[in-house]
């Protein structure tokens, strides 16, 4: 497979390193689906630094998180260290999200963290989708579920999608997969597509008060506490 050469982008500056983020939902140690999106970041980071790039690699494990996901969930409140996870993703430029697949679905983790996030937090963000399986049955769960979640949330999903069954470890044909969809995902960073779009179209979308987005959040500063509802609201008088 010929991997195509990604120049670096004048935008970002030669000094501002690629900010790329892994969440996986893998409990098992070692993790298969952790193995997949590492290999993937790795290969990401070897082609940004192979044109005069920097990059770093953060990872969201969401088993430590699994208590905190369901109380979150529950109540309605995520607890610090859901914050930070949240807030990790949004200051990413790019993710790699890795999940197993059980019963014929993406991992009930995987999908509850899902759920909490802000419709904001990843708009216009570059993404790479994976999963495993012990089965090569699954392999349309990807696309099938994963797919669809990601263009709800507004992000940029990588046209090539990754999964590997237990017979893909030992074949070139995963890393030649593995090669081209971090090839795509760098493409999509270096063109600034996808902060173009989020720079434009960032007020035309529904923003959560309060939220976790990092670009343009709206506090309290933001409210305009002189309209006729809001003096109502804090006990005043029309």
């Amino acid at each position: 497979m010929t991997v195509a050469t990604v120049q670096p982008h004048d935008a970002a500056g030669p000094e501002q390193a690629v900010r790329l983020v892994v969440v996986s939902a893998g409990v098992s140690d070692p993790s298969s689906s952790r193995l997949l999106a590492d290999r993937t970041a790795q290969k990401a980071v070897d082609l940004i630094r192979a044109s005069g790039g920097s990059a770093t690699v953060g990872t969201v494990e969401l088993g430590p998180l699994a208590v905190d996901i369901a109380q979150a969930i529950v109540s309605g409140f995520p607890s610090d260290r859901l914050r930070n996870a949240f807030e990790r993703l949004a200051a990413a430029d790019g993710l790699i999200v890795s999940t197993p697949v059980y019963k014929a679905g993406v991992s009930g983790l995987f999908k509850s963290f899902a759920d909490l996030l802000d419709n904001d937090l990843i708009i216009a963000k570059p993404v790479v989708l994976a999963a495993t399986a012990g089965t090569a049955r699954h392999s349309m769960v990807v696309d099938e579920q994963m797919r669809p979640l990601f263009a709800f949330l507004r992000a940029i999903p990588a046209p090539t999608s990754l999964f590997a069954a237990p017979e893909d470890w030992g074949h070139s044909e995963l890393g030649e997969r593995i090669a081209r969809a971090a090839t795509e995902l760098v493409l999509l960073l270096r063109s600034g597509v996808g902060s173009a779009i989020a720079d434009t179209a960032w007020n035309g979308y529904d923003h959560r008060f309060g939220g976790t987005a990092t670009r343009a959040e709206r506090t309290a500063d933001d409210v305009d506490f002189s309209t006729d509802l809001m003096r109502l609201a804090a006990g005043g008088k029309l």
